[in-house]
């Protein structure tokens, strides 16, 4: 992966925002002898109260109502009980309603005395970890938007999320990238995360994480009958120190064509009992058999492109098949990788190229060059550069904003 050092957020993407709404209170409706009585209030814990500032007894006593006479023909004060053999409820004085008492936020964050959050990195957290943790400058700019940006990664996800990584052009680190997005969920996510080799032209995702076994998605289909548990399943993939698990492709060109549509779909069925992510590496061509069954199935689409003219152009294109072939709604959902694979950028303005794919998809995000994955070999996560560190946790967090919406979609289908 390639560009310049400098990191630039991505674009889009929406952030639910939640309310409360008041009830409005019910009017009182008279009696029809004319009389009112005081209004009961439901407060803690189930009592009622008679109570307000008009209703108190001569004595000051709440819970009592003055009258001039009483049952007996004395005066008095005379309690009001409730119930439905108690008289009913009046309006206060004047006409008006009284609100009830205001209930007290008792949420820890207005009990508890707020601390400043410890420093991450830097010379802030050098200084709190030499004082013993006496001294907290608290935390950085930088602490502060990763801290945030893993909170969106972590939104809550019901059900399992299919993300399918797709490029026209290869040699734009589609692979890469969908090792580096699926290392990055399944390391800050408790949930399980799978990648899916489902490239015909003997895909490279196996490479990218310690190999663990040589059973491709033809042997787990072969013995999808006898697959019970969550440790059964494990004898086929392959799992990195991210957590990240990698269900590899056949390596032989002619088996691996034969896999279609069919195969995937019932590749999806299996693992969506096991596994909460699952992102397909896809291959170059639109027209392969399993391609369909990919595209039907996806709650996302990532688009990778690299920054060159003919890369921009191919996934351009990519974009221009899909809306002409029905899938338009993916497309509006679908999130624009624009990825570095050279150290510099050349003459190519990426602003402009960006400002493209932000027309047609939901959000576009810039990886920057990076040594480690311009290896081309197993990726650990602890190896990138900051710059690229970031960009994965900014794409990540992108394609994490669609998680609330993936419930309602599914309940379509």
């Amino acid at each position: 992966m390639v560009g310049s050092s400098d990191v630039r957020a991505c674009v889009g993407g929406d952030h639910p925002v939640s309310g409360r709404h008041d009830h409005p209170h019910e009017e009182h409706q008279p009696r029809q002898d004319g009389r009112s009585h005081p209004q009961a209030t439901v407060g803690p814990g189930g009592w009622q109260s008679a109570v307000d500032s008009g209703t108190s007894g001569p004595h000051g006593r709440p819970g009592e109502v003055s009258g001039p006479h009483g049952a007996d023909g004395q005066s008095g004060p005379r309690a009001v009980s409730g119930g439905p053999s108690g008289p009913d409820p009046a309006q206060p004085r004047g006409g008006q309603q009284q609100s009830p008492p205001a209930v007290h936020d008792l949420s820890s964050a207005q009990l508890l005395q707020q601390v400043k959050r410890p420093p991450q990195s830097g010379w802030r957290r050098a200084i709190y970890v030499a004082s013993g943790r006496t001294i907290n400058p608290g935390e950085s700019e930088a602490d502060v938007q990763r801290r945030e940006l893993i909170a969106r990664i972590n939104q809550s996800l019901h059900g399992c999320y299919k993300i399918a990584m797709l490029s026209l052009k290869g040699g734009v680190g589609k692979t890469t990238t969908t090792t580096t997005l699926g290392s990055t969920f399944a390391s800050l996510r408790g949930d399980r995360v799978i990648a899916v080799d489902a490239n015909p032209d003997r895909g490279t995702l196996s490479q990218k994480i310690p190999l663990e076994t040589t059973a491709t998605v033809r042997h787990l289909l072969r013995d999808a009958s006898r697959i019970r548990k969550y440790s059964d399943i494990r004898s086929y993939t392959s799992q990195g120190p991210s957590r990240l698990e990698i269900l590899a492709s056949e390596q032989d060109p002619a088996v691996s064509e034969a896999y279609s549509e069919d195969d995937y779909r019932r590749t999806v069925d299996l693992l969506e009992h096991f596994y909460n992510i699952v992102l397909t590496d896809c291959g170059t061509g639109l027209m392969h058999s399993a391609m369909k069954g990919v595209l039907d199935n996806a709650d996302s689409l990532v688009i990778v492109s690299s920054g060159s003219i003919d890369g921009a152009r191919s996934a351009s294109a990519t974009l221009d098949w899909l809306d002409a072939h029905g899938y338009r709604e993916l497309v509006g959902r679908s999130v624009a990788v624009i990825n570095s694979v050279r150290p510099r950028a050349g003459k190519v303005d990426l602003d402009r190229v960006g400002a493209h794919f932000a027309a047609r998809c939901r959000a576009v995000c810039r990886i920057p060059f990076d040594e480690h994955l311009e290896e081309g070999a197993e990726i650990d996560l602890d190896r990138l550069g900051a710059p690229a560190r970031l960009a994965a946790l900014e794409l990540a967090a992108t394609v994490a904003d669609e998680f609330p919406h993936a419930v309602s979609r599914s309940g379509a289908r």
